[in-house]
């Protein structure tokens, strides 16, 4: 297992508009069995083995993924691969009988120190296994910058994307985060982060039940 971590840093992002529907309409109220939720991969250099973990929320409405290693750098003291880092994750998502799900949103936030003339940016998208990836989200940042950062997306009901009834398929979430030095001093150093100061973030995932 990944090591959960203590303060969070939250980030949001859509859902692919893609992928097969269920039948009946949003469930009025989330299901009484719990939703249980296992990393069955993680792969890229922003979640190496046991940086990531994953929890469920009591009421089911949402998920947290924990990160403890995913920060983008560029400048003084880095490699030049450092500027890019990318973290796939194939989420193994227990439903509970009789429901389908689909993600209705995503809270991100992380820490941001941009030297004057670079940027940066974070990047995520999130599918079933065997559906098309859908459109990448994309936020940009500018410096200078040297502060915690929080953005939110949201899908509308017309655009969720459900789990087909009765099908079991890994949901995988896919996140970036990449860091230009752009016309910043050579010997400064600027990164994007979701790892805060003492290891932690947390990518809340909201969550949308529908009875099949």
């Amino acid at each position: 297992m990944l090591k959960a971590l203590a303060t969070g840093a939250t980030l949001l992002a859509s859902l692919a508009t893609t992928g097969a529907a269920a039948h009946a309409g949003p469930a009025s109220t989330h299901p009484s069995d719990d939703m249980a939720i296992t990393v069955a991969a993680a792969n890229g250099s922003g979640c190496p083995m046991g940086s990531a973990d994953v929890t469920v929320s009591p009421d089911n409405k949402a998920f947290t993924v924990t990160y403890s290693q995913f920060t983008a750098q560029t400048g003084a003291g880095t490699k030049p691969t450092d500027f890019r880092k990318n973290c796939q994750l194939a989420l193994n998502v227990h439903v509970p009988q009789g429901y389908t799900f689909a993600i209705a949103g995503a809270d991100y936030r992380g820490y941001a120190r941009l030297e004057r003339g670079a940027s940066g940016s974070e990047s995520a998208n999130y599918y079933f296994q065997g559906e098309p990836q859908s459109t990448r989200i994309r936020h940009d940042f500018t410096g200078p910058a040297d502060s915690d950062w929080q953005r939110t997306d949201t899908v509308g009901i017309q655009s969720l994307s459900f789990l087909p009834c009765g099908e079991d398929r890994y949901l995988n979430v896919n996140t970036e985060l990449r860091v230009n030095r752009g016309w910043s001093n050579p010997k400064s150093t600027s990164f994007l982060t979701m790892d805060s100061t003492d290891g932690s973030i947390d990518t809340v995932y909201h969550v949308a039940w529908k009875k099949c």
